[in-house]
């Protein structure tokens, strides 16, 4: 397969799918250069894990996001991967990739945070364990705790059973908490719960009506301004009459009635169910999600 196509396949994946093939390509790169240019194992992920203290961290404020590109194991990457895949397309079907990355980024930071918070307010804590973190658990974390907090009454089917997502959901945070307790793996499940906390937190108020994640994703907009290049401007541009009576232009307009249609297809969900909605709803939020 030529680069050209390589770069048109990538290009036509989701989302979902263009993480998960990033996070694969890093850890494949980590894995072979150390042994190719016969270095440290940890000579290329050192550079990108958050360090377990606030003074290290300023040397390498990056880490707080490209941390979660890097796993410590084959069975650690396939195991986030998997569920990522399984959660995104739940969550796509209700939002857009937009919305997706808020959550699954602010779950990042948040799960880095935490983690830095907690080794530099009492070092030396995990003393057993190294005391890093690596690996995209905190952002995975949060897209799954935000459906199962979203859509609490949704049932999802595991294996054998079938199971409510608010279930699987208190399931795992208890699972992280009583692995702190227990002293395994505290640093990366410390990481989790900060993801769960912002997955939970973002639902929780998207519900009520508010996006904390919306100043995130205008930064996002703004950081990706600066590497596009400048479009040539229209010759014509259409303009719009505004409603006499309402003051809004058409597609303000149009735009104001599609979010309603959204909002009552997603005031359904919470109360009767995903399984609830007829086709015609099914579709029609599907194709709203991927134009947002």
């Amino acid at each position: 397969m030529t680069r050209g196509n390589l770069q048109y396949q990538f290009a036509n994946l989701g989302i979902a799918g263009k993480l998960i093939v990033v996070n694969v390509v890093v850890f494949l790169v980590n894995l072979l250069v150390p042994v190719l240019l016969q270095l440290p194992k940890d000579s290329v992920e050192r550079w990108f894990w958050i360090p377990d203290n606030l003074t290290d961290f300023i040397g390498q404020p990056w880490s707080l996001v490209t941390y979660s590109f890097f796993h410590a194991s084959f069975g650690h990457i396939f195991f986030n991967m998997l569920v990522l895949f399984f959660a995104a397309r739940i969550f796509l079907n209700l939002f857009g990739n937009k919305r997706f990355i808020n959550v699954y980024f602010l779950g990042v930071i948040m799960g880095g945070l935490l983690f830095l918070l907690v080794y530099t307010i009492f070092p030396g804590i995990d003393a057993g364990d190294s005391t890093i973190v690596i690996g995209a658990s905190a952002g995975v974390r949060a897209v799954l705790i935000f459906i199962c907090a979203y859509i609490s009454n949704r049932e999802v089917r595991l294996i054998f059973f079938n199971l409510k997502l608010w279930y699987l959901g208190v399931f795992l945070v208890s699972v992280d908490i009583m692995s702190i307790i227990l002293n395994s793996n505290m640093g990366g499940n410390i990481a989790h719960i900060g993801g769960s906390l912002l997955g939970y937190a973002y639902a929780n108020q998207l519900a009520k009506g508010t996006d904390i994640g919306a100043g995130f994703s205008k930064f996002l907009d703004g950081l990706g301004n600066i590497f596009k290049k400048k479009e040539k401007k229209a010759p014509l541009k259409t303009v719009y009459r505004k409603n006499k009576h309402t003051g809004q232009s058409k597609d303000d307009y149009d735009k104001a009635t599609r979010q309603r249609k959204i909002d009552a297809i997603l005031d359904k969900i919470s109360k009767s169910g995903y399984e609830s909605l007829s086709k015609t709803e099914k579709d029609f939020l599907f194709k709203a999600g991927k134009e947002d």
